[in-house]
Parts: structure tokens; sequence; C-alpha cells
């Protein structure tokens, strides 16, 4: 039997749905969620393109969770708790064998993370992938990116510049470890989305956002939307001792500013709440290191451990 829209959504994708708080999900014209009160919604949604967000011949359980887990990345870096989310899905054609193991990879992340698929829209069309997140956090809590100022400390949690360069497995011919290709591989289409550290920085962070576009690209949106600049400290970078021998220091150097596709949170705190942070750093709460300050000059620089200023060409990625 051919699939047609209804089939396919009812076959594949409405056992992901069951969870607490949906009245209606999957199935009808619209989702009905029940929002508990003092609480308010967060809501991101995300677009991933073949060839432009993952290679075309990328198998179907790596695209699933790999769309899912960089829009989990966006409530993270909000403080919300993930909820329910919806999908809208462009294929080339309703494969099953396709579907089957695109939609077990699915169920497996949305369980993990403790979120509901309540609805989306399938297609006919070249392979894209859109996902709208809905998460909740308490009333007045959400992290914002506004909410930095003038003196406060930034901080990166993990480690920075694997994301870019587990681009390099995409180049032909490259000679990398089994060990070493396998990690890329993982922090490719397995990023992990740092929901347990965003819950824990809500009253202790000014701002704070997740690392996607690249650290000097998106951390210029904390300072332009707290309308200020910022100081990193280039010796601060937090940098994986396996991947600075992956390459010369200065390539790097330049994963880590401005490769992207980190998605570990960079966050703002206060002088106030510095000692809280410290102490969940001390006691193995949070990994997170602490790179520059915010100023009440304009721009994002980098300095280096001499107190120089250094020129950085590429901020980051750019979506056009």
């Amino acid at each position: 039997m051919s699939l047609n829209e209804f089939s396919l959504i009812e076959h594949y994708f409405s056992a992901i749905g069951q969870a607490e708080g949906v009245v209606l999900g999957v199935g009808d014209d619209g989702a009905l969620l029940d929002i508990p009160a003092g609480q308010h919604l967060v809501v991101s949604v995300d677009t991933l393109v073949a060839g432009v967000h993952f290679p075309l011949d990328a198998a179907p359980d790596d695209i699933a969770r790999r769309a899912l887990r960089v829009n989990l990345s966006d409530l993270a870096a909000m403080g919300a708790t993930p909820r329910w989310f919806t999908l809208a899905l462009t294929l080339p054609a309703a494969d099953r064998g396709w579907l089957e193991v695109f939609s077990r990879a699915l169920a497996m992340d949305a369980g993990q993370f403790g979120c509901a698929l309540v609805g989306g829209d399938t297609t006919a069309g070249p392979l894209g992938i859109s996902i709208q997140l809905m998460g909740l956090v308490p009333a007045g809590r959400a992290l914002t990116r506004s909410g930095a100022r003038a003196g406060d400390h930034v901080f990166v949690t993990g480690t920075l510049g694997e994301g870019a360069a587990a681009l390099q497995l995409f180049e032909p011919g490259l000679k990398l470890t089994g060990t070493v290709r396998e990690h890329l591989r993982k922090r490719f289409y397995q990023p992990t989305p740092r929901l347990q550290e965003g819950v824990k920085l809500r009253g202790l962070a000014s701002a704070a956002l997740d690392v996607s576009d690249g650290l000097l690209a998106d951390l210029g949106h904390i300072a332009e939307q707290s309308a200020l600049g910022a100081e990193l400290q280039l010796s601060a970078l937090p940098l994986a001792p396996w991947l600075k021998k992956l390459a010369h220091a200065e390539t790097v150097q330049g994963w880590a500013l401005s490769g992207g596709d980190d998605y570990e949170l960079c966050f703002t705190v206060p002088p106030a709440n510095l000692a809280g942070i410290e102490g969940m750093i001390t006691d193995g709460e949070l990994v997170a290191s602490c790179i520059g300050r915010m100023t009440a000059r304009v721009g994002v620089r980098c300095i280096d451990d001499s107190g120089e200023l250094v020129h950085v060409d590429r901020a980051g990625y750019r979506h056009f």
C-alpha cells in the first residue's frame, strides 16, 4: 500500500506524541497543550536543509538526531525545559526504509530529552526538516540575550572548536584516526544540548545563548542586544587536548572563535553571582570556563597573552 500524508504520519510519528500536558496531539488540525500556571511557554524553530546543514548522503537516524538536538540547544540557552515539538518534513519520496530509521531515532531522542511530538506537516520536495520546539520556564526566570551589564564575566560551557572541526569529516581524502573520526562524527550529528546547565543558570546568569554560528558572532549578539561590547582572552578558550593536535594552533583557534556548530552555552555572570558559578564548577555541577568580560565599549575584541589586540577576519557563520 502506498503512503499518503495521513498514513505516513499515523504509522511513523503518532506514537512519539504521548506525554503529560498533551490534551490533543498528532492527527488533528492543531495541538491542544496544557500550560501550567506560573510558567512561560518558550518556542523556537530551526530548519535543516540537505546539502547545507548536513551532507546529502547523511543517514536518516543521524539527520533526525541532529535536527532535534540543535533545536533543543536554543531552549537550553533560555533555561527552559523541553516539553513538545512539531515536525515539518519535506521528502523527495515516501521511502519506508528511510522513514522507519528516521522516526525510530527521533522517538529515541524525544524520549531521552522529554519532549513529545504534537503535530506537523509532510510535503514532497528536496529533503528538509523543520522542528519547532516548545518548552516551559518559570515566569520571569528565562535567560535572554539582553540582560548583560558592563563588568559581567563571560563564560562558556564545555569545549569549543569541535563542531567546526567535525566539518573536516566531509573533506575528501582527509586521514583521521578511528577514535578522532568517531568523536567528530558524534559532535556533528549528536551535539549535547546543555539543558541541565541552562536550568542551573537561572537566577545566576544575566544573559545567555548557544554557540551555533561561532563564539565571536554569538557573543556579539549578546553585546548588541545589551548595548555593550566584550573582551575575550584567547588563552582562556577551552580546547580539548586532542583537538590541539589535529591542526595548527591558528586553525584550531579559528574553529573555536568562528567555526560554530558547538552548541555550548555562552553566558554572562554579574560579579555578585560569580561565587555561585565558581562553586558549581568546583563541585563538578557545571563544566564552564571564564573567557572574558563585558565592556561599556561596543564591539567584541580578542586579547592575547601580552594584552595586545588580535584581529580576527571571520566572526562566524552567515546564513545569507
